[in-house]
């Protein structure tokens, strides 16, 4: 319901599909179809919902990012960093890696490179390797349409692929010193220390939204 919006269609609707014994009756003579019969004792429960209803902004509600998770994430590329944001703003801060040195945008599979743009995790699973990770919805249909640009305009080859796999996930449990010396191993993931990932594994759920930027 929009701000402002009136609620006097919601109650309707509730008096057409529900029966709410000794406090509305419907009264099919009526010239606007309801009449109401309403005892002293129900007048505060229905303040209450009249209040609730008219305080309530799903559409103010931090925009998109809360959609299906309490949390965002904001990877600056060039700072090295991952913030993590809840409601009530900064959450937290990682010192993270990535797959190459060249921090531009990926352009196709094989290059190392970290894809910016706004994703979303959809996947929440355990690699052999390094343990828990967190996957993102690479390539989605934004990726798609700069990939296919720029095979359009001859910035890749017509045969390039555009990868996938793209995840935040941990060092190996014991090259943690790849974090402390900005070393980017990865074939173009987020990499955050092994020990925080498990930090992170437990309380970011699927459905987190992930905005990664230059």
């Amino acid at each position: 319901m929009a701000a402002g919006e009136s609620l006097q269609p919601f109650f309707v609707n509730v008096k057409t599909h529900f029966k709410f014994k000794n406090v509305f009756k419907f009264d099919p003579l009526s010239k606007n179809h309801f009449s109401f019969s309403m005892k002293l004792k129900y007048l505060p429960l229905l303040l209450l919902v009249l209040i609730a209803f008219s305080s309530f902004q799903p559409n103010s509600f931090k925009g998109k990012f809360f959609a299906e998770s309490p949390y965002y994430i904001v990877i600056d590329k060039s700072d090295y960093e991952m913030h993590i944001y809840d409601e009530e703003g900064w959450y937290a801060t990682y010192p993270i890696v990535f797959g190459s040195k060249d921090l531009s945008d990926k352009m196709r599979e094989g290059d190392k490179k970290t894809p910016n743009g706004d994703f979303t995790i959809i996947v929440k699973k355990k690699n052999p390797k390094w343990g828990p990770e967190l996957l993102l919805d690479y390539p989605n249909a934004e990726s798609y349409k700069k990939f296919n640009e720029r095979k359009n305009n001859g910035t890749i080859p017509r045969n390039a692929k555009i990868g996938n796999g793209i995840a935040i996930h941990g060092t190996r449990p014991d090259e943690e010193w790849t974090i402390d010396n900005y070393y980017n191993w990865t074939d173009g993931c987020i990499s955050v220390r092994y020990s925080e990932m498990l930090d992170l594994f437990n309380y970011i759920p699927v459905g987190t939204k992930v905005k990664i930027q230059p």
